[in-house]
C-alpha cells in the first residue's frame, strides 16, 4: 500500500475519533460544572488544557467562560482541532482514499460531514448543547459501524483501527487528567460526595457508567474508576484495551508485510507496562505524572507508525 493511502486511512479514523472525544471532553466539563457550588470557570480552563488548546484559545479570548470554550472547541474554524474542522479534514481524508473504502464507509463520512457542518453553523445555545454533543457521538458511531460492518480485514482496515485506538488512548488519558489536577476546588474534597460525583461524571463521559457497575461491585471510588479506565482489558476505552488492539493490528501488518519496525516494540512495551501494573502503584507514582508519561509515549507511537509505513511518501 502507498504511504499516502495508509496515512489517509490512519488520519481519517483519528479525526473521526477526535470529533467524538472532543464532544465527550466537553460533556465532562459540562457535567462537572453543574457540580460546582461557585460560579467560577476553573473546569473550563482544565478542559482547554486537556484538549491542548489553551494557547490557541488565549490568542483569541481574554477570559475563559464555558460558552466561549464550547464555541472554540466545537465550531471555531480558526481552531484546526475544533469538531467542525476535524470532521471536514476527515471527509477530505476519505476523498483522498476513496478507492480504499467501501461505499458504506464513504457515504457515512460524507453524510456526517453534511449533518455536522449544518448543525455547527448557528451559534450554540446552552439548552441545545447536550443534543448537539449526542449528535456528534452518534455520527462517529455510525462511521465506525460502517467500517466494522463492511471493510475487508486487511491492511486498510488495520491502519484505520490504528488511527482509532491511538486517538482513543490519548483522549481517555486526557479526560482522566481533567479530573486530576484542576477539578477539585481543594484537597480537602478528596473522598467527599463532590469528589465522587465528579468521578461519576468522568465515567459517564466515556459511556462507562453502567459497565463500571457490572465490573466492580463497589461504589464510585477514585482507585477503582481509574483502574477501570487505565488497566481493565475489557473496557473498550481503557488504555490497556486500546494498546492490546494497537499491538494486534501492528502484528497483522507485520505478518502481511513480512517486517517488524520500532513501532512494534514500542507498542508491546507500553502494553506490557499496562498489563503488569496495579492501580495502587500508579497512584503512588502520581496519577498526573503517569498520565503525562503515557501521553508522551502515545505521541511517540504515532510518530513511529508514520516513520515505519512512510506516511509522507
Amino acid at each position: 500500500m502507498l504511504g499516502k493511502t495508509a496515512n489517509g486511512l490512519f488520519w481519517l479514523f483519528r479525526n473521526i475519533e477526535r470529533s467524538e472525544n472532543t464532544a465527550r471532553l466537553l460533556e465532562t466539563g459540562l457535567r462537572i460544572a453543574l457540580t460546582r457550588s461557585t460560579g467560577d470557570d476553573e473546569e473550563w480552563v482544565s478542559v482547554l488544557a486537556t484538549a491542548g488548546a489553551r494557547t490557541a484559545y488565549k490568542q483569541k479570548y481574554d477570559t475563559v467562560s464555558g460558552m466561549s470554550v464550547i464555541d472554540f472547541l466545537l465550531r471555531d474554524r480558526t481552531n484546526p482541532a475544533s469538531v467542525v474542522c476535524v470532521i471536514e479534514t476527515a471527509r477530505n481524508n476519505a476523498r483522498t482514499v476513496r478507492t480504499a473504502l467501501t461505499r458504506e464507509v464513504w457515504e457515512s463520512v460524507n453524510e456526517a460531514w453534511m449533518i455536522l457542518d449544518s448543525a455547527l453553523k448557528p451559534s450554540i445555545k446552552a439548552r441545545e448543547l447536550p443534543a448537539l454533543l449526542e449528535t456528534i457521538r452518534q455520527q462517529s458511531a455510525r462511521m465506525r459501524g460502517a467500517l466494522h460492518g463492511t471493510m475487508l480485514r486487511n491492511d486498510m482496515y488495520d491502519f484505520s483501527r490504528l488511527g482509532t485506538f491511538v486517538e482513543r488512548a490519548d483522549a481517555t488519558a486526557r479526560i482522566l487528567d481533567v479530573k486530576y489536577y484542576v477539578l477539585l476546588p481543594s484537597v480537602s474534597y478528596v473522598g467527599s460526595s463532590l469528589d465522587n460525583v465528579q468521578w461519576e461524571s468522568i465515567l459517564r463521559s466515556v459511556s462507562a457508567h453502567r459497565s463500571y457497575r457490572w465490573a466492580y461491585d463497589d461504589d464510585y471510588q477514585p482507585t477503582t474508576i481509574a483502574d477501570f479506565l487505565i488497566l481493565n482489558p475489557r473496557m473498550p476505552r481503557s488504555l490497556a484495551f486500546c494498546y492490546k488492539k494497537i499491538v494486534d493490528n501492528l502484528g497483522y501488518l507485520a505478518d502481511d508485510y513480512g517486517a517488524r519496525h520500532p513501532c512494534h516494540d514500542h507498542a508491546e512495551a507500553i502494553c506490557s507496562r499496562l498489563q503488569n501494573r496495579d492501580i495502587e502503584n500508579i497512584f503512588d507514582q502520581g496519577l498526573h505524572e503517569f498520565i503525562q508519561s503515557f501521553v508522551r509515549d502515545n505521541n511517540r507511537m504515532s510518530q513511529l507508525i508514520n516513520e515505519a509505513y512512510r506516511f509522507n511518501s
